[in-house]
């Protein structure tokens, strides 16, 4: 179950990365603001989604879930840990100061 949670994380992330880099900025036209007729465009009502703007929301929601749920199976004591062979520390007696020689 949380390998295929992770497989979709991974697979979610990068396409949203993707996604969000296609998209143009609302700063792209910012010359624009300063004379041009096209100022509406970054401060102005956004208009209709994109399909990349309802592409991202779905993305970001499914990152979070699966970010969420990631953390409560890992988060469980005695859970497999992402780490391996982590190094367990000895409990042992404490350690002696050295005998300082003469």
């Amino acid at each position: 179950m949380t390998t295929l949670l992770l497989i979709i994380h991974v697979t979610v992330s990068i396409a949203l990365i993707i996604i969000v880099l296609l998209q143009a900025g609302k700063g792209a036209e910012a010359g624009a603001s300063f004379g041009g007729g096209a100022s509406q465009t970054m401060f102005g009502a956004t208009g209709a989604k994109t399909f990349l703007s309802k592409m991202t929301t779905a993305a970001a929601c499914v990152f979070m879930l699966t970010s969420l749920s990631l953390a409560y199976f890992y988060g469980k004591p005695g859970s497999d840990s992402l780490m391996p062979d982590q190094i367990k520390v000895e409990q042992s007696a404490p350690a002696q100061p050295a005998e300082t020689a003469k």
